[in-house]
């Protein structure tokens, strides 16, 4: 069953959407997180259920991040997404907290050639768990913050944030 929920946020309001699980923590496997206005959000569809009970431990470690107590979530997540979409947000998870790297960088950590970095952006553009998978840490190789689904805005703010 797919549930979902809102929360407030300091990137405004979030969309959490999960399906139920018997072993998230919680209950809940988280499958999108998203922000108003994000490129390819998800949209709530006729079928889920609302259940704000359904997403305290997102919420706890969300906030707890937000409040600059969390640097790494320790969630489950529903993974969905071609191979190579796959390979590049389980590396996004391995870029720590208060750092950066480019998309040359991250190219190299999957093994895929410098050349692909149109290939990494979609797939970062196409990441479903935003701020839980940090695709905001990864820039241009000239420092630029270049691309990000939920605006750049946001990005430099999370990029703030953790201290970058």
């Amino acid at each position: 069953m797919t549930v979902y929920t809102t929360m407030d946020s300091p990137l405004g309001e979030l969309l959490l959407v999960g399906e139920e699980s018997t072993t998230a923590k919680g209950g809940t496997a988280l499958a999108s997180l998203s922000v108003p206005g994000q490129k390819g959000s998800a949209v709530v569809a006729e079928g889920w259920r609302r259940s704000p009970e359904a997403f305290g431990e997102v919420r706890a470690q969300l906030s707890a991040y937000f409040e600059g107590e969390l640097t790494r979530f320790d969630l489950e997540y529903v993974t969905r997404g071609s191979a190579f979409q796959r390979r590049v947000w389980e590396a996004l998870d391995t870029i720590p907290y208060g750092t950066t790297t480019t998309y040359g960088g991250l190219a190299e950590r999957i093994g895929a050639p410098r050349g692909a970095v149109r290939a990494l952006g979609t797939a970062l553009g196409a990441n479903p768990l935003l701020v839980v998978r940090p695709c905001h840490r990864v820039i241009g190789a000239n420092g630029s913050l270049t691309g990000y689904a939920g605006g750049l805005e946001r990005k430099r703010r999370l990029l703030a944030h953790e201290g970058v």
